[in-house]
């Protein structure tokens, strides 16, 4: 007992140590500068510079085709730029300094199948380099985490795509990382392994580990993160802090009886993003307090109002604007 008690009065000052250790660190956790990617002729990446503060939920958001999965690739050391400079936790990312640190749940996965779940976890945690007294709590507390602690002699071949999932989880958390890189993350769960994924995410980050958060399920990504960049073709077009793009677009929709040009003109000086399909009119504006004026607009021009409805605008309905606005000066 007194041995068991020293182990985990051992791991207790080791986690805080771990704790006020990244607390402490100010410098960002991923940084990178005109960062660049080609594959023969393919410009994968062009011109990419990302800042990624230690300890937030950073979200990496973009279309299929944007450079999101080569960036990750060069942010864990898997792929060399062309061109450009990267830092991961302040080391080279290719180097064991940096890797030691890392934890990483790929998109596309195949983990071994004939293996048991505790054991998977074992081999992976022998190849970090972790001892064995310390991988005897570390693989149980995992499986706890990731609510699989009834399939730890369950041999992956007889695990679901969301178990799979959830394993992958684990073993990207087995070293205790500073930075963990999650690629869709979500993908193949159901509502409860994905609020599961959140709960986790949230732990990570109470402990003051920076998580790098790749995901299509946007809705998800608006639950968790801290912060947003937008990739497209190559290069980041807007990075912003979630709360503050959320607060900022408001979207109201009005139907009128007819929507002339001096409606449009009219609704540009006080929002933007005006857009007219027949008698429907939607427009971005900074602060609910602008909807009364857009009514008294509607009212000058001697139009009839039949519908003025505010609403926040999600982050779908931004990311899609962001995506498909071409000048960075008419994004949200």
């Amino acid at each position: 007992m007194c041995l068991e008690w020293l182990q985990e009065n051992r791991h207790l000052k080791i986690n805080a140590h771990r704790k006020l250790s990244r607390k402490i660190m100010t410098q960002p956790a991923i940084s990178t500068a005109n960062l660049r990617k080609e594959y023969g002729q393919t410009v994968a990446v062009q011109d990419l510079t990302l800042t990624v503060p230690a300890g937030e939920v950073f979200g990496f958001l973009g279309p299929n085709g944007a450079g999101k999965s080569t960036t990750i690739k060069m942010l864990m050391g898997l792929v060399t730029p062309t061109a450009g400079q990267v830092s991961v936790l302040g080391q080279s990312p290719g180097r064991p300094a940096a890797r030691a640190k890392t934890g990483f749940l790929p998109e596309h996965f195949r983990f071994h199948e004939w293996l048991k779940a505790k054991e998977f976890l074992t081999v992976h945690g022998k190849l970090y380099g972790l001892a064995a007294e310390t991988l005897k709590t570390q693989v149980p507390r995992l499986l706890e985490m990731v609510s699989l602690q009834d399939s730890a002699d369950t041999r992956l071949s007889n695990f679901s795509k969301g178990m799979l999932q959830r394993i992958g989880l684990a073993q990207a958390m087995l070293n205790n990382p500073a930075l963990v890189f999650l690629d869709e993350p979500t993908s193949g769960l159901d509502p409860l392994g994905r609020r599961l994924v959140r709960d986790v995410i949230h732990r990570l980050k109470e402990e003051g580990t920076t998580i790098f958060l790749n995901s299509h399920l946007l809705s998800e990504v608006e639950k968790t993160c801290d912060r947003v960049a937008f990739i497209k073709k190559g290069r980041v077009i807007r990075t912003d802090r979630m709360s503050d793009l959320l607060n900022r677009a408001t979207e109201v929709h009005l139907r009128v009886d007819a929507a002339p040009p001096a409606l449009a003109e009219g609704l540009q000086k006080l929002g933007r993003q005006v857009q007219v399909n027949g008698n429907r009119v939607s427009l971005l504006v900074d602060s609910p307090e602008i909807v009364p004026e857009i009514a008294r607009l509607t009212m000058q021009l001697g139009l009839k109002l039949y519908e003025l409805q505010p609403g926040q605008t999600s982050l779908e309905e931004i990311f899609v604007r962001i995506i498909e606005t071409e000048a960075e000066g008419d994004l949200v």
